[in-house]
């Protein structure tokens, strides 16, 4: 869903500034209302695009036909900063039910107590997240054993590919290891003047969705070790990252003239998307980009596969980094068992989640609704949902301080490969101390 990619491509840097202040209320499983009397819960969403705010709609009157005594009122269009406002503040309007695209707070909301665990709720329901939730999914809703949110559907991230561009130059498959992959953007890419007719494939990581940890999913990096200390600088696969996409850039015309082209490209978000118009021959991008393609008409047949992995892991190929959006209960609430109906249906019963993603076009974000029949797509989609279920998926960890640790290895990223840091042992180790200082400063 274009919504959570455009939110989620700002969160990195707004989580940074996001529930700096600890929430008033505690996390609390003592819920004592009554969720089979007539009540009323507010569910604060971010979705705000029509087609979005009327699934939204679909997806609760669903909940209310099946609990006619809980009544929903809804907000929608509500980023983290006004959703943490609101959980501090509390009153009669405040959400009961907030969702947030933004995976990388999930560590801040979980740890200041702003949103209730929610692992007492699943007890008491006889639900084990465990095998309810693809294992990304369930790693990335919760922190230190706190899962104060579940997962509201998915994103997936896998290569899309110019099928027609493929055949020209005699590819004859979308490329498994990353050897492959250098060898096919090579091949693919066409240079025209101090810029190119046809690039196989945009390494930059101002590019679109090719962000650190977009890139380092597929090596399976640890980041952090059992004291919560960074391993930027220990874990080979960080340098095996880093590595790859600096030869990206040095092998695809260098940093300079690849910044050049990419400064005349069109916007992520419209029709004239570099990958739309066939002037980038692959690209990595989560499962929302095949509609907005398609809705471009673009001269070409379109593909998609998993991203490829390191080829000492050739036998991985299918795995890819998840996200998405996710929901929890305020501590705030006074009616935080009426809550967890509304949430326990939207994140738990097959038809609701199913239905959902049929009309929000994400990965369904339950292991029962990513195999329903019920599930309408292009058979293209079909990769997303595999890469979803895949049990070598990868997910960023929560972090005290949201996706702060992930923003400093990005301007890392950003120096290297820019040639502004030449030393990448050293700037590893100075990155991952910097990790360490700042959460160490959060939990103070």
């Amino acid at each position: 869903m274009p919504e959570i990619a455009r939110r989620t491509a700002l969160a990195l840097v707004a989580s940074a500034a996001l529930l700096t202040t600890a929430c008033t209320g505690q996390s609390s499983s003592g819920a004592n209302d009554d969720a089979s009397g007539e009540t009323t819960v507010n569910f604060w969403h971010a979705w705000s695009a029509p087609a979005e705010t009327k699934a939204v709609g679909a997806l609760i009157a669903g909940f209310e036909k099946a609990h006619p005594d809980i009544h929903v009122n809804v907000v929608a269009d509500m980023t983290d900063d006004k959703i943490n406002q609101a959980l501090r503040t509390g009153g009669g309007r405040a959400p009961d039910v907030i969702s947030s695209f933004t995976t990388n707070n999930v560590g801040k909301f979980c740890s200041s107590g702003a949103l209730v665990d929610l692992n007492p709720f699943f007890e008491k329901s006889g639900i084990d997240p465990d095998t309810t939730f693809p294992k990304a999914m369930n790693e990335y809703t919760q922190y230190d054993g706190n899962r104060c949110t579940a997962p509201l559907l998915g994103d997936a991230y896998g290569l899309y590919y110019n099928k027609t561009a493929f055949r020209k130059a005699g590819i004859t498959r979308p490329p498994r290891t990353w050897s492959e992959f250098e060898a096919d953007a090579k091949k693919l890419t066409i240079p025209d003047g101090d810029g190119f007719r046809q690039l196989g494939f945009m390494p930059d990581y101002h590019g679109w969705e090719t962000t650190t940890e977009h890139y380092f999913a597929q090596f399976s990096p640890t980041y952090f070790d059992g004291n919560g200390r960074s391993r930027l600088a220990k874990d080979p696969a960080f340098r095996a990252g880093f590595a790859l996409q600096k030869r990206l850039v040095d092998e695809l015309g260098g940093f300079g003239r690849l910044e050049r082209y990419r400064s005349r490209l069109g916007d992520e978000w419209g029709p004239r998307h570099p990958f739309h118009t066939g002037q980038v021959a692959m690209q990595l991008d989560g499962e929302w980009r095949l509609g907005m393609a398609l809705a471009a008409e673009p001269a070409f047949d379109i593909g998609v596969a998993p991203l490829p992995v390191p080829d000492d892991q050739a036998a991985r190929y299918g795995k890819g980094y998840i996200t998405g959006t996710v929901t929890g209960i305020a501590a705030t609430s006074r009616k935080q068992n009426a809550a967890w109906e509304l949430v326990k249906y939207m994140t738990t019963d097959t038809d609701a989640v199913v239905g959902f993603a049929n009309d929000i076009h994400n990965v369904p974000s339950t292991l029962a609704a990513l195999k329903s029949p019920k599930l309408r797509y292009d058979p293209r989609f079909k990769t997303f949902l595999d890469i979803a279920a895949d049990p070598g998926s990868t997910t960023t960890p929560a972090s005290v301080n949201g996706g702060q640790y992930l923003v400093t290895i990005q301007q890392f990223g950003y120096d290297y490969e820019s040639g502004k840091a030449k030393d990448l042992t050293a700037g590893l180790k100075s990155t991952a101390a910097q990790i360490d200082t700042d959460i160490a400063q959060a939990k103070q």
